[in-house]
């Protein structure tokens, strides 16, 4: 970049060029709904013409500005598509002075899908949950709905396997509430288990390819089972996925816990709020978080609002559903 600095700290200018179109279109966004969010959220002025970006502002937030820009390049370079959400978590992190951070969140990639989409944290509560995976022998992720908590937890494991630092993924949710009362259900076991470990099998089959985890299925190299045919066993050389954690009984937790074996790792993902147990039945998953969480090797991950990384409209239920909870009424 370029930059003329003039008389004074508030008239300060900033000018750059775009590699290319396909560059200028990926950061800018199409129609300019990316340079549109960024003018809004600083007071300096920025125009785009012709492949170039002038910038125009006071000197601190000049700067400000053309870090975004940077760090913006640099996540388009690497082979990531710009969405809305990266650019406006961007800006958050940039005006918190984080601009470190998120560069090293921008060029973490844990996987590269079947058709070629890199799989990489989107937040800080991400990131932290990322590198928790990666240095603990076990992890809790916990928080709301959207927060990539299993499909992160799913993307460590095929990293771990294909880098043979495991033998096998194991992957588990209690079935149907806490009771995994499968016996009304027709067919055999599969038949019964499969629509409750659905999203553990798309997790999987977008980041492996259908062929792949048809494959690992049938060597019984990726295993999923209900959460009630854990008992008895010790997993060992394994990355073990416990998904839907809320719903565990304590005796359950317990148990789970306790199949851990040598040169396995295991994570477990829920959302305290989303409790289906019958009413006053205690949640293994928030019991755990309190027995658990100063034992040396467990850290825990709390996700919040600001991890939501679905449609836009997940974070606003999320917040007015804790606005209701709370007593804060609707307004």
């Amino acid at each position: 970049m370029q930059q003329i600095r003039e008389q004074g700290t508030d008239n300060t200018e900033n000018r750059f060029s775009f590699k290319d179109i396909s560059e200028a279109t990926a950061v800018l966004g199409r129609h300019d709904e990316h340079l549109r969010v960024i003018i809004e959220n600083f007071s300096g002025r920025i125009t785009a013409r012709g492949g170039e970006v002038v910038i125009n502002g006071s000197a601190g937030e000049v700067v400000m500005i053309a870090k975004l820009f940077e760090e913006l390049i640099y996540l388009y370079r690497l082979g990531n598509n710009i969405t809305l959400q990266d650019v406006k978590y961007s800006i958050q992190m940039i005006k918190e002075e984080q601009a470190d951070f998120l560069h090293k969140m921008f060029g973490e990639v844990i996987a590269v899908t079947s058709r070629g989409r890199q799989v990489r944290p989107k937040t800080r509560g991400q990131q932290f949950y990322v590198e928790a995976m990666r240095h603990n022998h076990i992890t809790f992720g916990i928080g709301p709905a959207g927060t990539g908590k299993t499909y992160l937890a799913v993307a460590m494991a095929v990293f771990s396997l294909k880098n043979k630092e495991v033998e096998r993924i194991i992957l588990t949710r209690p079935a149907i509430e806490a009771g995994e009362k499968l016996g009304f259900l027709p067919g055999d076991l599969q038949d019964k288990v499969d629509p409750y470990l659905r999203p553990l099998y798309d997790a999987l089959q977008d980041i492996l390819g259908n062929d792949t985890f048809q494959k690992y299925m049938s060597k019984n190299i990726i295993e999923v089972a209900p959460l009630a045919y854990m008992r008895g066993r010790t997993l060992h050389d394994s990355f073990i996925i416990l998904d839907e954690a809320q719903n565990t009984t304590p005796q359950q937790m317990k148990m789970f816990l306790t199949r851990m074996g040598f040169g396995s790792k295991m994570v477990i993902t829920g959302d305290i709020t989303q409790i289906d147990l019958p009413y006053n039945s205690v949640s293994g998953l928030k019991q755990a978080q309190t027995i658990l969480k100063n034992v040396e090797g467990i850290q825990i991950i709390t996700f919040h609002e600001q991890d939501v990384v679905r449609h836009e409209i997940v974070n606003r239920i999320i917040r007015a559903y804790d606005k209701y909870e709370k007593g804060e009424g609707i307004s």
